[in-house]
């Protein structure tokens, strides 16, 4: 692939301002913007995600926003073969790029490479989620420690997704995650790019959570939920796990009060940044800190 003038990843939790600073930065050096969130690319998601605004995205070019639909699966791979494909295109017309997003696993395909690992059947995840449900956390860790010793040891406790992710890997394949996820090749070179991660005080941080929720309802999320439901997609897809989907879904049904599924919302929110600031410390613990 061809390398674009400029190649800068901004990175961080949600509400922490990140997509603000790739705006002031795209006005600075004419650079076009690039989806790295999972929810984000989802066109039915616009208010629950905080999407740029129209205006936004009349002002800057943004590229692989709203794309999917959320009946469809973007997985890791899928984007990052979308992020190349954009990224040799603004080569080729030399101009700079800015990836921004909250979800790190995007950031680490580019920059340490992507696992060719087989697709995991649903049988097989479906089984390891049965597991893990019956069974202690401890109990199960222990069991993955003997296929995978260091995603074991890696994963953070309470982290089902990925503890399950590595456990039906292990399992279907016979081969540790841990050793797929090491022989990878970066897509960006290295000295190609140059990262940081917003990172605003966790007091600050949690506000700008709580007021973003209402904010989302002044804007329409119930609508946004209501359209939502009513395609009666699977819960397992990545869009039916958008933050505030459960909880705004349950006061339409009658089973709370709004005033209540804001409060769940805005927790949720508060545990989803929680969550992602462990996960930018623990990964990118070389990346400036833009407070």
């Amino acid at each position: 692939m061809s390398r674009p003038p400029l190649i800068e990843l901004i990175a961080g939790p949600t509400a922490s301002g990140k997509s603000a600073l790739a705006l002031a930065r795209a006005r600075e050096t004419g650079a076009v913007i690039i989806n790295a969130d999972s929810q984000q690319l989802y066109a039915d998601l616009r208010v629950l995600t905080a999407r740029p605004s129209v205006a936004d995205e009349a002002d800057v070019e943004h590229r692989l926003y709203g794309v999917a639909d959320a009946a469809e699966v973007w997985s890791v791979g899928r984007w990052s073969r979308a992020a190349v494909l954009v990224l040799a295109e603004l080569a080729d017309a030399g101009r700079p790029a800015l990836l921004v997003g909250g979800t790190g696993l995007y950031f680490m395909s580019l920059i340490k490479g992507l696992a060719d690992i087989p697709d995991i059947p649903a049988e097989v995840r479906d089984g390891v989620e049965q597991a893990y449900d019956t069974e202690n956390e401890a109990s199960f860790r222990q069991r993955l420690s003997a296929l995978d010793p260091q995603a074991a040891s890696r994963i953070e406790a309470g982290d089902r997704q990925r503890l399950i992710r590595a456990m039906s890997v292990a399992e279907h394949t016979g081969r540790a995650l841990s050793d797929w996820t090491a022989d990878t090749t970066p897509l960006l070179a290295p000295g190609w790019w140059t990262g940081r991660v917003v990172e605003p005080d966790r007091q600050r941080l949690y506000a700008n959570c709580d007021h973003r929720v209402e904010v989302m309802v002044e804007q329409g999320a119930l609508d946004e939920v209501r359209a939502l439901v009513a395609r009666r997609l699977n819960p397992a897809f990545t869009a039916m796990k958008a933050v505030g989907v459960r909880e705004f879904s349950a006061h339409l049904a009658g089973e709370t009060t709004l005033e209540a599924a804001i409060v769940a919302t805005q927790q949720a929110t508060r545990n989803y940044a929680k969550r992602q600031l462990t996960w930018f410390r623990n990964q990118t613990p070389d990346w400036p800190r833009h407070l």
